[in-house]
């Protein structure tokens, strides 16, 4: 079983094909868990009607705004499956990424990978591509976080307490697999372009002070 979990907030326009893109999987073995992070519950209220007669699909209710790292938190915390993947609630899957990278990780018993992945804009066009890599430590991570949050599988069970994701606007993500490599657990990349990542200008991955900001404490604070 694989526990997807998307951090769902104000991304109404975009949601529906990015669920879509998780229906439409050739790997049938998964739960879907969104977490509602906006104290405005009107999207809620809309999505759960959508999605009520999906059996695969649980949506879970922040009471307050918590971020998006504390909301994954919060999905893996209520997860069943062995593994976990991560998906925004903007972008996109290939139609074969779960049993594609699944079989990788099986097969070679691994339990981190990440893939290639293309960036679209708002519109679905294709503006470029990220090639994927392997990282055995921190230094081969530490300058850059070159790694698509929306392509990485992990076996649930290198998640505890003390491996999860901190509290922090951007690089939430960047931190979370910095301290996985500090446990000696290797990031594994499958060469496949398995998903699309959407550059919207309004996003806070976009913004530059927002982004130099939490580098300063990843660097200094975590790390």
């Amino acid at each position: 079983l694989v526990s997807i979990i998307i951090p769902f907030y104000k991304k109404k326009e975009y949601i529906f094909k990015t669920v879509n893109s998780i229906l439409n999987q050739s790997y049938n073995y998964y739960e879907i868990i969104i977490v509602y992070d906006d104290e405005n519950l009107s999207d809620f209220d809309y999505l759960k009607k959508m999605f009520k007669s999906i059996n695969k699909i649980r949506m879970i209710k922040n009471f307050q705004t918590i971020g998006a790292g504390h909301s994954r938190n919060k999905g893996m915390d209520n997860a069943n499956g062995e593994f976990i993947a991560f998906i925004d609630a903007d972008d996109i899957w290939k139609k074969d990424k779960l049993k594609n990278q699944i079989n990788f990780m099986k097969k070679k018993n691994l339990k981190f990978t990440h893939t290639s992945y293309e960036i679209i804009d708002k519109n679905d066009k294709v503006l470029g591509e990220r090639i994927s890599r392997n990282f055995e430590k921190v230094d081969d991570l530490i300058k850059s976080c070159d790694i698509g949050l929306s392509t990485v599988i992990i076996k649930k069970e290198i998640i505890d307490d003390q491996t999860k994701f901190p509290n922090l606007k951007t690089k939430e993500d960047f931190v979370l697999w910095l301290k996985i490599l500090q446990k000696n657990i290797s990031i594994s990349y499958f060469n496949e372009t398995l998903s699309s990542w959407r550059k919207l200008d309004n996003s806070l991955s976009s913004s530059v002070i927002q982004k130099l900001l939490d580098a300063f404490k990843v660097y200094n604070y975590y790390m």
